[in-house]
């Protein structure tokens, strides 16, 4: 029963569930990212000098007459085109990732100064002082 109950503990954790919803926020944001490289970025690059981004390299010792499909052709290949989408897609996602915690820092900053401007009270005298600024008043009197 101790380790179910270690395990509830830990799964229950604030952290724990923070970090499972930003890991599925994480994967449906990088559907969204595939899909605007796939879609937007990859013609771009396609219409500039005829590049071919989703383009492979059939290697020489495959015979690929014998292969009907363009699946069967893609299996057999270098496949470049994928490789440089994954690339972009990562480039992607770490510069957003990038501009999200610069932010985050920043916001996180903000709250710190406003902290430190408060005034801070000012420290107790210490007993020697007090026993002194004592003295002085019943002297003055």
């Amino acid at each position: 029963m101790g380790l179910i109950k270690e395990f509830k503990e830990f799964a229950l954790k604030g952290n724990v569930m923070d970090m499972a919803v930003g890991v599925l926020i994480g994967g449906a944001f990088s559907g969204i990212v595939t899909a605007l490289t796939t879609d937007f970025i990859n013609p771009l690059i396609a219409s500039f000098g005829g590049a071919e981004v989703a383009g492979l390299i059939k290697l020489p010792w495959v015979d690929y007459s014998a292969l009907a499909t363009l699946e069967e052709k893609t299996a057999l290949s270098l496949n470049y085109g994928d490789f440089i989408t994954a690339v972009i897609n990562f480039f992607i996602l770490a510069a957003i990732l990038f501009a999200l915690i610069k932010g985050m820092n920043k916001l996180m900053s903000l709250g710190k100064k406003k902290e430190e401007e408060k005034p801070a009270e000012p420290p107790k005298p210490s007993d020697e002082v007090v026993l002194l600024t004592e003295i002085r008043d019943l002297l003055k009197k």
